[in-house]
Protein backbone atom coordinates (compact mmCIF):
# COMPACT_ATOMS: atom_id res chain seq x y z
CA UNK A 1 0.00 0.00 0.00
CA UNK A 2 1.53 3.53 -1.25
CA UNK A 3 0.75 6.43 1.74
CA UNK A 4 -2.00 7.32 0.38
CA UNK A 5 -3.95 4.03 0.47
CA UNK A 6 -3.87 2.85 -2.99
CA UNK A 7 -1.91 -0.11 -4.10
CA UNK A 8 -0.36 -0.28 -7.24
CA UNK A 9 0.31 -3.15 -9.74
CA UNK A 10 3.71 -4.16 -10.79
CA UNK A 11 4.01 -4.83 -14.34
CA UNK A 12 5.15 -8.14 -14.11
CA UNK A 13 1.26 -8.51 -12.58
CA UNK A 14 -0.51 -8.58 -15.86
CA UNK A 15 -1.28 -11.68 -17.55
CA UNK A 16 0.01 -13.04 -20.41
CA UNK A 17 -2.59 -12.81 -23.47
CA UNK A 18 -1.77 -15.34 -26.66
CA UNK A 19 -2.28 -13.50 -29.98
CA UNK A 20 -1.86 -15.19 -33.11
CA UNK A 21 -1.15 -13.07 -37.10
CA UNK A 22 0.67 -13.13 -40.11
CA UNK A 23 3.98 -11.52 -40.24
CA UNK A 24 5.22 -11.47 -43.80
CA UNK A 25 3.01 -14.96 -44.19
CA UNK A 26 3.95 -16.84 -41.64
CA UNK A 27 1.26 -17.62 -39.11
CA UNK A 28 2.92 -17.24 -35.58
CA UNK A 29 1.36 -17.08 -31.91
CA UNK A 30 3.38 -15.42 -29.17
CA UNK A 31 2.62 -14.36 -25.75
CA UNK A 32 2.70 -10.77 -24.60
CA UNK A 33 1.67 -8.23 -22.09
CA UNK A 34 -1.62 -5.94 -22.54
CA UNK A 35 1.03 -3.14 -22.43
CA UNK A 36 3.45 -4.30 -25.26
CA UNK A 37 4.06 -1.98 -28.31
CA UNK A 38 4.12 -3.93 -31.69
CA UNK A 39 7.49 -3.03 -32.47
CA UNK A 40 8.85 -4.54 -29.15
CA UNK A 41 7.16 -7.71 -30.35
CA UNK A 42 8.19 -7.69 -33.47
CA UNK A 43 11.82 -6.77 -32.89
CA UNK A 44 12.47 -8.46 -29.88
CA UNK A 45 10.13 -11.78 -29.59
CA UNK A 46 9.72 -12.09 -33.55
CA UNK A 47 13.59 -11.13 -34.35
CA UNK A 48 12.50 -8.61 -36.98
CA UNK A 49 14.99 -6.01 -36.74
CA UNK A 50 14.55 -3.78 -39.77
CA UNK A 51 11.23 -2.22 -37.73
CA UNK A 52 13.62 0.71 -36.25
CA UNK A 53 12.77 2.66 -33.00
CA UNK A 54 13.08 5.99 -33.75
CA UNK A 55 10.94 8.88 -32.19
CA UNK A 56 8.79 6.21 -30.00
CA UNK A 57 5.54 9.05 -31.02
CA UNK A 58 4.76 8.09 -34.16
CA UNK A 59 6.72 10.62 -35.81
CA UNK A 60 9.79 9.73 -37.59
CA UNK A 61 8.34 6.65 -40.16
CA UNK A 62 11.33 4.50 -38.79
CA UNK A 63 9.13 2.18 -37.47
CA UNK A 64 6.45 1.41 -39.83
CA UNK A 65 4.99 -1.50 -41.18
CA UNK A 66 1.69 -2.39 -43.00
CA UNK A 67 -0.79 -4.14 -41.15
CA UNK A 68 -4.44 -5.44 -43.22
CA UNK A 69 -3.19 -2.74 -46.12
CA UNK A 70 -2.54 -0.06 -43.95
CA UNK A 71 0.87 1.99 -43.01
CA UNK A 72 0.98 2.14 -39.40
CA UNK A 73 3.12 3.08 -36.51
CA UNK A 74 4.36 0.60 -34.48
CA UNK A 75 5.87 2.24 -31.39
CA UNK A 76 2.00 3.85 -31.10
CA UNK A 77 -0.03 0.48 -31.75
CA UNK A 78 -0.09 -2.16 -28.96
CA UNK A 79 0.48 -5.39 -30.24
CA UNK A 80 -2.80 -6.81 -29.02
CA UNK A 81 -4.54 -5.41 -31.96
CA UNK A 82 -2.16 -7.26 -34.18
CA UNK A 83 -4.44 -10.72 -33.42
CA UNK A 84 -5.67 -11.80 -36.30
CA UNK A 85 -4.19 -9.50 -38.32
CA UNK A 86 -2.19 -9.58 -41.71
CA UNK A 87 1.75 -7.94 -40.94
CA UNK A 88 4.15 -6.78 -43.54
CA UNK A 89 7.82 -6.01 -42.68
CA UNK A 90 10.75 -5.25 -44.53
CA UNK A 91 12.22 -8.89 -44.27
CA UNK A 92 8.83 -9.76 -46.30
CA UNK A 93 8.28 -7.63 -49.17
CA UNK A 94 10.80 -9.94 -51.57
CA UNK A 95 11.28 -13.85 -51.95
CA UNK A 96 14.80 -14.57 -50.20
CA UNK A 97 17.87 -13.64 -52.89
CA UNK A 98 15.57 -10.99 -53.99
CA UNK A 99 15.18 -7.24 -53.79
CA UNK A 100 11.89 -5.62 -54.16
CA UNK A 101 11.86 -2.76 -57.08
CA UNK A 102 12.03 -0.23 -54.36
CA UNK A 103 15.05 -1.63 -52.85
CA UNK A 104 16.68 -1.31 -55.70
CA UNK A 105 15.51 1.95 -57.25
CA UNK A 106 17.37 3.26 -53.86
CA UNK A 107 20.28 1.66 -54.61
CA UNK A 108 20.32 2.58 -58.31
CA UNK A 109 19.78 6.63 -57.20
CA UNK A 110 22.29 6.32 -54.45
CA UNK A 111 19.76 7.29 -51.78
CA UNK A 112 21.71 5.38 -49.16
CA UNK A 113 23.11 6.86 -46.29
CA UNK A 114 23.57 5.70 -43.31
CA UNK A 115 20.40 3.61 -43.73
CA UNK A 116 18.35 3.75 -40.64
CA UNK A 117 15.49 5.24 -42.30
CA UNK A 118 15.45 3.01 -45.22
CA UNK A 119 12.99 0.36 -43.49
CA UNK A 120 10.60 2.72 -42.90
CA UNK A 121 10.92 4.63 -46.20
CA UNK A 122 10.85 1.07 -48.22
CA UNK A 123 7.68 0.30 -46.32
CA UNK A 124 5.98 3.60 -47.21
CA UNK A 125 7.06 3.74 -50.60
CA UNK A 126 5.54 0.14 -51.07
CA UNK A 127 2.37 1.15 -49.47
CA UNK A 128 1.90 4.11 -52.30
CA UNK A 129 2.91 2.06 -54.93
CA UNK A 130 0.53 -0.46 -53.80
CA UNK A 131 -2.24 2.01 -54.17
CA UNK A 132 -0.95 4.12 -56.64
CA UNK A 133 1.27 2.61 -58.78
CA UNK A 134 2.03 6.15 -60.81
CA UNK A 135 2.30 8.46 -58.21
CA UNK A 136 2.92 12.40 -59.28
CA UNK A 137 5.71 14.03 -57.52
CA UNK A 138 3.70 15.86 -54.90
CA UNK A 139 2.04 12.32 -54.09
CA UNK A 140 5.40 11.02 -53.05
CA UNK A 141 6.48 13.95 -51.58
CA UNK A 142 3.26 13.52 -49.28
CA UNK A 143 3.41 9.88 -48.15
CA UNK A 144 7.18 10.24 -47.46
CA UNK A 145 6.60 13.26 -45.52
CA UNK A 146 6.07 11.08 -42.58
CA UNK A 147 9.28 9.99 -42.75
CA UNK A 148 12.79 11.30 -41.07
CA UNK A 149 15.80 10.91 -42.58
CA UNK A 150 18.69 12.64 -40.58
CA UNK A 151 21.09 12.43 -43.87
CA UNK A 152 18.19 14.03 -45.78
CA UNK A 153 18.14 12.16 -48.83
CA UNK A 154 14.31 13.30 -49.65
CA UNK A 155 15.44 14.31 -53.35
CA UNK A 156 16.67 11.13 -54.10
CA UNK A 157 14.04 8.71 -52.46
CA UNK A 158 11.92 11.02 -54.73
CA UNK A 159 13.79 9.99 -57.64
CA UNK A 160 13.88 6.35 -56.11
CA UNK A 161 10.20 6.01 -56.23
CA UNK A 162 9.39 7.31 -60.13
CA UNK A 163 12.39 4.89 -60.82
CA UNK A 164 10.27 2.41 -58.71
CA UNK A 165 6.97 3.19 -60.11
CA UNK A 166 9.02 2.37 -64.22
CA UNK A 167 10.32 -0.72 -62.68
CA UNK A 168 6.90 -2.30 -61.65
CA UNK A 169 4.86 -0.72 -64.30
CA UNK A 170 7.37 -2.26 -66.86
CA UNK A 171 6.39 -5.67 -64.46
CA UNK A 172 10.11 -5.71 -63.14
CA UNK A 173 8.87 -5.64 -59.31
CA UNK A 174 11.75 -8.44 -58.31
CA UNK A 175 15.44 -8.48 -59.19
CA UNK A 176 18.13 -10.49 -58.14
CA UNK A 177 20.94 -9.54 -56.34
CA UNK A 178 23.09 -9.99 -58.74
CA UNK A 179 21.33 -7.18 -60.98
CA UNK A 180 22.03 -4.59 -58.04
CA UNK A 181 24.32 -1.92 -59.41
CA UNK A 182 25.98 -2.93 -62.46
Amino acid sequence: MSKVGVSHASWDTYRDIEISFKVNGKEVKVKVKPYERLIDVLRNKLGLVSVKGGCGRGECGACVVIMNGKLIPTCLTLAVRADGSEVLTLEGIAPEGKLHAIQKALLDTYAMQCGFCFPGVIMTSKYLLDKNPNPSEDEIKEVLDGNLCRCGSYLRFVKAVKLASKYINEGKIFFDESEVMR
